[in-house]
């Protein structure tokens, strides 16, 4: 059986087509984006998206390289820890134009740990952490499947969930799928997962131990026939690249809560007030509100609409670690928000 390789466009991503006296012929092609066909719309969504991004600062982890390359397409045309690599200088070079600071854990093929990932990426004191992969199914599953997801850590149930790393995932994976023209996969209503799917309980080391919003991308399954094809092509990765940098524009330019404490005010010898500010031009979600005295929630605070403010009493006898979660109107969580007071 011959095989030849084709690559179209605006056609659908894959064809088999079987005529009588003819070999098989398997036609691999991806659509490009307006934005690659008509370069001008890709410069007006970066000059929109610049005030959004410029000055943020990105970690960008491509995931395996150097001692592990173990993980390659059927045809041996493609190898994961490469591929993720060629996605992500593509990421950052598209967040570079828009402003943004970028950091990453490799620019070449090389040994990187998980530990010491995660240790960069909290050192770094970034923004957003994105490891960037692309999957592969148990060995007992069908390689023709393929689909892109984003994972987030943990589950809303545990304490260590944070709902902006829910909500980021959910707009990077919303434009990442529509600009591969890929689906989210069944197993999610929008293709964001818990990494407890995958790991009970624990989830993703670089997603556990990274202290920094993260996230992690599989953006698509190298396992394919027809997406190994894909994956070989530089300008496909480019366009992954593009989805991802996509969601994390629109992410940034529809905007969130901001947490900030405001000051303290000592009632009697033993308590203190806090005060903490939540700013927001659309409006807080009232009963988004949810606060954490010492790692267990209470309900020992007040809120006020008019203020945008939250205040509570803390004992002035120990050290008190707090812990504040709100949305906006629109439903997007603020950023991971931690105060010890007295501030250490």
């Amino acid at each position: 059986m011959t095989k030849k390789i084709f690559r179209l466009l605006f056609l659908p991503l894959l064809l088999i087509a079987i005529l009588p006296g003819c070999t098989t012929t398997l036609v691999v092609n991806y659509e490009l984006p307006v934005e690659f066909r008509k370069p001008e719309k890709m410069t007006d969504f970066i000059d929109q998206h610049k005030k959004h991004l410029t000055g943020k600062t990105f970690f960008l982890d491509p995931g395996h390289g150097g001692e592990d390359r173990r993980s390659k397409g059927p045809e041996g045309k493609v190898v994961e820890a490469d591929v993720n690599l060629r996605v992500a200088l593509y990421l950052r070079d598209f967040l570079s134009m828009a402003g943004a600071n970028v950091i990453m854990s490799r620019t070449k093929d090389s040994t990187v740990s998980l530990n010491d990932r995660s240790m960069m990426a909290n050192q770094s004191n970034a923004d957003i952490f994105i490891s960037v992969h692309h999957n592969a199914p148990g060995s007992s599953a069908d390689n023709w499947i393929n689909y892109v997801s984003t994972y987030y850590h943990a589950k809303e149930t545990d304490y260590e969930y944070e709902p902006m790393e829910q909500d980021l995932a959910r707009f990077i994976q919303r434009d990442m799928a529509y600009a591969m023209r890929q689906s989210g996969g069944l197993g999610s209503f929008d293709g964001t997962y818990s990494d407890y799917i995958i790991y009970p309980g624990k989830g993703f080391a670089v997603l556990r131990n990274t202290t920094i919003p993260a996230v992690l991308v599989e953006c698509s399954f190298f396992t394919n026939p027809a997406e190994e094809q894909r994956l070989a092509i530089d300008e496909y990765n480019r366009i992954q690249a593009w989805g991802i940098f996509r969601g994390v524009s629109r992410y940034y330019r529809a905007g969130f809560p901001v947490i900030s404490f405001s000051g303290a005010r000592k009632i009697n010898n033993r308590e203190s007030e806090l005060t903490f500010i939540l700013r927001d031009s659309v409006g807080i979600l009232q009963n988004s509100i949810t606060v954490y005295l010492d790692s267990v929630k209470t309900e020992n605070y007040s809120y006020s609409p008019k203020t945008q403010e939250v205040r509570m009493r803390v004992s002035e006898d120990k050290p008190s670690y707090i812990r504040i979660i709100a949305a906006n109107k629109n439903k997007n969580f603020a950023l991971p928000f931690h105060f010890n007071y007295p501030e250490k």
